[in-house]
């Protein structure tokens, strides 16, 4: 079990996402909190899709790799992004940014990507998961009050499936649904325990 051989590490979360705190918590994991740090979040425009998160979970463990102190430290860092028509939905900036997100995400489909990277001294892997999500019809007014009531500046696309936007808003999805919370849960386990095993 990942329990038992995680163990041997100090795992440090780089994200202040209270999202991915929870979930990584649940898991089973014990964890410290990188400091935080500003990550210039740029990135060229040949990176498509599933690519940006995965360069930019990267990007953040270059960033971090201070944390690495010691061999028996592993670090973890994450970025999620929202794809819809061929273009990324990060985090708007104001309400007026949310509102247009959220227009531009009702009665369609999108995908919610999540890069993820894995690193100690030795080594360091990246991956993926996505998640299919289709939304209703939103009215105007209810995006207006949902961007009123629960300023969602720090989601990628501007909502978060566990607030009320997503109990009324969501038709369904395919794929992981922790994934399109913050943090692919059951596809991370299954990662860390093969980074672990690899490492032996």
């Amino acid at each position: 079990m990942l329990q038992e051989k995680i163990k041997k590490y100090s795992v440090y979360l780089a994200s202040q996402s209270p999202r991915r705190q929870e979930l990584l918590k649940d898991l089973g994991v014990d964890f410290l909190i990188a400091s935080r740090l500003d990550v210039d979040e740029q990135y060229s425009s040949v990176y498509y899709k599933e690519e940006i998160p995965i360069y930019l979970s990267d990007k953040k463990a270059d960033a971090y790799m201070s944390v690495l102190k010691s061999a028996d430290r592993l670090l973890i860092t994450a970025d999620t992004i929202v794809w819809i028509d061929e273009q990324v939905l990060g985090k708007p900036k104001d309400k007026q940014e949310a509102i247009i997100m959220l227009k531009m995400l009702s009665g369609k489909k999108h995908e919610v990507i999540t890069g993820i990277t894995l690193a100690t001294q030795q080594k360091r892997h990246s991956f993926f998961c996505s998640t299919e999500v289709w939304f209703k019809n939103l009215s105007q007014k209810e995006i207006v009050y949902y961007v009123e009531n629960y300023k969602p500046y720090d989601k990628a696309g501007a909502y978060g499936i566990q607030e009320w936007i997503g109990y009324i808003g969501v038709e369904k999805i395919q794929g992981s649904y922790f994934n399109v919370v913050g943090l692919p849960v059951q596809r991370l386990y299954s990662e860390l325990e093969k980074f672990i095993d690899s490492e032996v």
